[in-house]
């Protein structure tokens, strides 16, 4: 039996009930991280009692996954076996629909315990009306990627969640600011732990709040939908990155449009080869 087991984004007092008595019935450990893992469950022993065999750990993550399981024989599952990742739901921007799907091809019983979640806690938190909303994960790190993947997002009739790192935030408001100044953004930094904290309102004001050491920890970055009239004429900038045309002249039609110089385009469709 396989069951993925949520575990607290930050405060362990968020572990549930539940959880507890999966964790004290484990024989195996699949932990994106073995070391993360037994931390969790040392300070979950120290307050909460929490008693727990002599299991085997084993580490499952995303450079491994695919290669566990193809070696693995589904009578391992025959036995107790929990799966975590660092923090937070496995399978959400973590390992482990790989997992589900191993079961599901080779009949195997399994479940999902509720918990934790960093993007729902975020939305909750934001005061955003709408009911819907599209959960995006993390941008592609750089180039031409991220560019493409930030103007889907912008486009979005939802409202987008999206987690970001401490170094790379100052560069997503930063084209915020270019791309979309007067879009309302809510910003939650560390949800759940002591520094909690909430921005709201727009990318230039809120990167002149966020500097320095704030910069630090685990982000939560919703983005309010784009409500402009749409014109049925109109292209936008992931249409003109598929035309067939030469680079210069794409380069030029997307400074044009965005505001960015010719040259910095030109360089991002040449590292691409787009």
């Amino acid at each position: 039996m396989l069951t993925l087991l949520p575990t607290p984004i930050g405060n362990i007092e968020d572990i549930t009930l539940r959880a507890l008595r999966v964790l004290e019935r484990a024989e195996i450990f699949l932990c994106e991280d073995t070391r993360v893992a037994k931390k969790l469950l040392q300070l979950l022993s120290e307050r909460h009692g929490l008693a727990i065999r002599t299991p085997r750990f084993i580490a499952l993550h995303s450079h491994n996954e695919k290669r566990f399981l193809e070696a693995l024989d589904p009578s391992f599952f025959d036995r107790e076996v929990v799966y975590m990742s660092d923090a937070g739901m496995p399978g959400i921007s973590d390992p482990g629909a790989m997992l589900v799907r191993y079961c599901q091809q080779n009949g195997l019983d399994y479940t999902v315990l509720p918990g934790p979640t960093a993007f729902a806690t975020a939305y909750a938190a934001s005061g955003f009306l709408s009911p819907r909303f599209l959960f995006y994960g993390f941008l592609p790190h750089k180039g031409l990627d991220r560019e493409k993947a930030l103007t889907e997002v912008l486009a979005s009739s939802y409202p987008v969640i999206l987690y970001e790192s401490p170094h790379r935030l100052e560069k997503l408001l930063d084209a915020l600011v270019k791309k979309a100044p007067e879009r309302p953004l809510f910003l939650a930094k560390e949800l759940s732990k002591r520094h909690e904290r909430y921005f709201f309102g727009r990318a230039e004001t809120i990167a002149r709040q966020i500097t320095g050491t704030l910069l630090k920890g685990e982000w939560v970055v919703v983005i309010a939908p784009d409500e402009a009239p749409r014109n049925r004429g109109s292209i936008d900038v992931e249409e003109i990155l598929t035309l067939s045309l030469p680079p210069k002249q794409k380069a030029k039609l997307l400074a044009k449009m965005t505001g960015e110089s010719v040259k910095s385009w030109y360089a991002r469709l040449m590292e691409s080869g787009a």
